[in-house]
């Protein structure tokens, strides 16, 4: 009998360990990588390392809705982390008959996290994917029940691992055991669960009913202040930020830029830019300047009509009341 199985691959050690198990077992493994603003996996090293094709599949608008309201909440930032398995399970069943795929692999580790790896969550997460007894999680299959995976016989048990915990040792023994390239120190990771990008991210959440990519992408750029309800102002860090903040400005932002001195580019979004949050935004970009005393000139450009601004930097403490 010819077997298929889908397996998760996130650009993490664990993902790439746990599809290789599988493959050593003589199983067709597809490697599937799901796509979102948070994630995006280096697709073509991963496939050449475990020795699969792994096919991105973009998901991004549908995740940003599961941000609005998880259900089963948050970890430590932002990170939904039993809803994205859940969810990137329920895509993968999806893609199942596509394939001709018998089961799915994943490499979720028994206690690794606390909130979402656990045996409780684990087995909430088999049973709201729908995939009871076709996932298979091979790093602590040992551990957990026998799935049909294994009492089919598709897999053997004895083949399979029984780590646990925080700790990358057991893993990178495997790595040289089984001779996966490419993997030095455990790698992978989710924006989701960076402090920083977590409260840019409640930030735009807050005050902003509808969510596209660029506002996504537009969190990964500058610095950040909140001015009021509906507007924001993102001022760049270097020349390379500059130019991108550029770039997304042709969605109806209005950019800012000193006239002459060095300085930052920053856009400010907003639908209502009277006299008062113009001269604010002007301040935190002079704030940004060569120029720390005395008036700075800023430029003003909505796109229709460009103007001048003699601004001087805002203040330190102020400025700091603004930041996200």
């Amino acid at each position: 009998m010819s077997l298929k199985a889908i397996a998760l691959v996130s650009g993490g050690l664990d993902s790439a360990l746990a599809a290789k198990i599988i493959k050593l077992q003589g199983v067709e493994v597809i490697g599937i990588a799901f796509i979102t603003p948070f994630t995006c996996p280096e697709t073509k090293s991963l496939a050449q390392s475990i020795g699969i094709q792994i096919h991105p599949h973009e998901v991004s608008l549908e995740y940003l809705d599961l941000l609005r309201n998880p259900r089963f909440g948050f970890g430590k930032n932002l990170n939904p982390c039993i809803d994205c398995h859940i969810f990137m399970l329920k895509k993968a069943r999806e893609l199942m008959s596509g394939y001709k795929a018998d089961f799915i692999v994943s490499g979720e580790v028994l206690g690794q996290r606390p909130m979402s790896q656990n045996s409780a969550s684990l087995k909430k997460i088999e049973k709201e994917s729908g995939l009871d007894g076709l996932l298979i999680r091979p790093l602590s299959a040992r551990l957990l029940p026998e799935t049909m995976v294994e009492r089919n016989g598709w897999v053997k048990r004895n083949l399979l691992y029984g780590f646990s915990g925080r700790s990358r040792k057991p893993q990178m023994e495997l790595v040289k055991k089984i001779g996966l390239q490419g993997f030095g120190q455990p790698a992978g990771g989710c924006l989701l669960t960076d402090a920083g990008f977590s409260q840019r991210l409640k930030d735009l959440l807050n005050y902003q009913r509808e969510l596209n990519l660029d506002d996504i992408q537009l969190l990964k750029l500058g610095r950040h202040f909140r001015l009021n309800r509906t507007a924001k102002l993102i001022v760049g860090r270097n020349q390379q930020e500059n130019q991108r903040l550029i770039n997304f400005a042709n969605t109806g932002k209005i950019i800012l830029r000193p006239k002459e001195v060095p300085g930052p580019t920053a856009i400010l979004d907003t639908k209502d830019a009277g006299k008062e949050l113009l001269d604010l935004s002007a301040g935190i970009v002079a704030r940004y300047c060569d120029r720390k005393n005395g008036s700075v000139r800023i430029s003003v450009d909505d796109g229709r009509n460009s103007r001048v601004i003699n601004s001087t930097a805002l203040e330190p403490d102020n400025l700091e009341a603004l930041r996200v």
